[in-house]
């Protein structure tokens, strides 16, 4: 295949409360929430973006707040864990910063043998924050309660749960265009362009009992594509291997595509562009309530069912 992915795009994932889910991405791990705005296919929920500055590619974490959803189950058929860069000086700073908040955590290394802290959210989501060297992304230091020098700086990896790590690793290399890095113990790792931090996803084979899609778990990772054509010629290029494949959609941010993986994990392609100051300055990213042309008709309706949230509220 002669598109290759050049890194992870975003993560979406399913929350129980919103104002808990701010809570935690904004104060906790110091995100920046970049867009307020709803799910296009159900638009009484809401759909919050969290990520840098400008909500950059490989930096972003969504969610689809649901409350009073039930708690999912990690598994097979599953991304049932999602990591951060972080510098590897900051993991003491983390520790501490976890401990002040009461947030149970544990330490321990990845399969490149990384030092990281593993935590989970308020909704239980597995979450990991890896520590690195030579990541330059910036990150969001507009945020308090993280110093600059130990902010989240993005996305590094995925990690994919299956019953047999091989039919997935046939489409990530010979349809996805991933390298594939090496294997120990039941886990595969593929790269993405130069392998750096947000580029990275890993397969941990031999899990037998299916995960259950829910609160606190992912609902699909996206791969990015630079531009329109490039995704079609994606698009095209899975069609013609037979994969089930959705029409483009727009997304106001990017335009997708979506697909399953052998192991039933939900993937999508996205492009780079048109990106979040689309509709709103840099410096507002994140304060209001956005909507895409085609459901601005029902803005009273659909503000009238989203449960309030305030992105200055304390960690409760």
């Amino acid at each position: 295949m002669n598109v290759n992915p050049h890194g992870i795009h975003h993560v979406t994932a399913i929350a129980g409360d919103p104002q808990r889910n701010v809570d935690f991405y904004t104060k906790v791990l110091g995100l920046r929430l970049v867009k307020q705005t709803v799910n296009f296919d159900a638009p009484h929920v809401w759909h919050l973006y969290y990520g840098d500055e400008k909500g950059s590619p490989a930096s972003i974490l969504t969610f689809f707040p649901w409350p009073g959803v039930a708690r999912g189950k990690d598994g097979a058929g599953l991304t049932t864990a999602t990591s951060f860069s972080v510098p590897n000086q900051s993991l003491g700073f983390w520790g501490s910063h976890l401990d002040s908040l009461s947030i149970e955590y544990s330490r321990g290394l990845d399969s490149e043998s990384n030092e990281l802290i593993e935590l989970r959210d308020f909704d239980g989501m597995r979450l990991q924050l890896v520590g690195t060297s030579g990541d330059g992304r910036s990150g969001w230091d507009g945020v308090g309660s993280i110093p600059a020098e130990h902010a989240v700086k993005g996305l590094h990896s995925v990690e994919l749960s299956e019953s047999a790590i091989d039919p997935t690793a046939a489409m990530l290399e010979d349809l996805l265009g991933m390298n594939y890095t090496s294997e120990a113990a039941g886990r595969a790792n593929f790269s993405m362009g130069a392998g750096e931090s947000g580029a990275k996803v890993e397969v941990i084979g031999g899990v037998k009992d299916r995960g259950l899609q829910a609160g606190g778990t992912v609902h699909h990772v996206a791969f990015s594509a630079p531009d329109l054509p490039t995704m079609e010629l994606w698009q095209q290029e899975l069609l013609s291997r037979g994969v089930s494949v959705t029409q483009i959609m727009d997304r106001q941010y990017f335009k997708s595509i979506y697909f399953r993986e052998p192991g039933g994990v939900l993937f999508e392609i996205a492009t780079d562009d048109p990106g979040f100051a689309t509709d709103e300055p840099l410096l507002e990213l994140g304060k209001k309530l956005k909507l895409p042309p085609w459901l601005e008709p029902s803005r009273a309706q659909i503000e009238a069912s989203l449960p309030p949230i305030k992105v200055d509220a304390d960690v409760k």
